[in-house]
């Protein structure tokens, strides 16, 4: 009975996991599909991406959230600290800065942020958004993935990662000044205190991830 019981539960969590990564997966795609659309249209171009991608951004890096849930309840292996750290740092961005700032919507760094956000993306062993949340998908759906897939998530974090948490910080920075002109004090130190975060926060996500993906593809390899 125990062992019946067992099973079920691992069954449940495949499928909850599996319905999860492949609804992110749609969210984020749709990030990456409106900017390309946007940049590439006659009367498009970097100014427009942010209006062409709002509520698939808005549905994907919300939806995130129950990924710190994941990490409480043991679902995933990934470390709670650091995907606490990085789903809060998007969030803040996505909500306060983004959504909340018309300043920082037209500036060349939110083709860059989603880029960077749709393509690679969440650590912890959550590298790309378009190739991460596939990868799991299709590990949870089929119990396997390819390998070039798991080439990919683990390596093209490398250069996109540090890109995506520049344009953070860029539009952070451009939207700071807005934030005293309209006398919202209060999100100006709120936004400072976590500029702060990101001096230790930055190197030590890049370190954990660069392990993990040492790890990882040094297991796939002797398999």
């Amino acid at each position: 009975m125990a062992r019946r019981t067992g099973g079920s539960t691992a069954m449940a969590r495949r499928l909850y996991l599996s319905l999860y990564n492949w609804v992110a997966f749609y969210g984020l795609a749709q990030v990456l599909y409106g900017t390309v659309s946007a940049l590439m249209a006659e009367s498009g171009g970097h100014g427009a991406v942010y209006a062409a991608v709002e509520p698939p951004l808005l549905f994907a890096q919300t939806l995130a959230v129950i990924e710190i849930l994941h990490s409480v309840l043991g679902l995933v292996k990934s470390p709670v600290s650091a995907t606490f750290a990085q789903i809060f740092g998007r969030m803040y961005v996505t909500w306060a800065i983004l959504w909340s700032l018309r300043e920082a919507q037209s500036h060349i760094l939110v083709t860059t942020l989603m880029l960077s956000w749709s393509i690679t993306e969440k650590l912890v062993g959550n590298c790309l958004q378009v190739i991460r949340y596939p990868f799991f998908g299709m590990r949870e759906t089929f119990g396997f993935a390819p390998s070039w897939l798991l080439w990919l998530r683990y390596n093209s974090f490398l250069v996109l990662y540090p890109i995506g948490m520049l344009s953070e910080v860029g539009l952070i920075f451009v939207a700071m000044p807005s934030m005293k002109t309209s006398g919202r004090y209060y999100l100006h130190h709120a936004t400072t205190a976590i500029l702060l975060l990101y001096v230790p926060g930055f190197p030590y996500l890049y370190r954990y991830m660069i392990a993990r993906r040492k790890k990882v593809l040094l297991a796939a390899k002797i398999a």
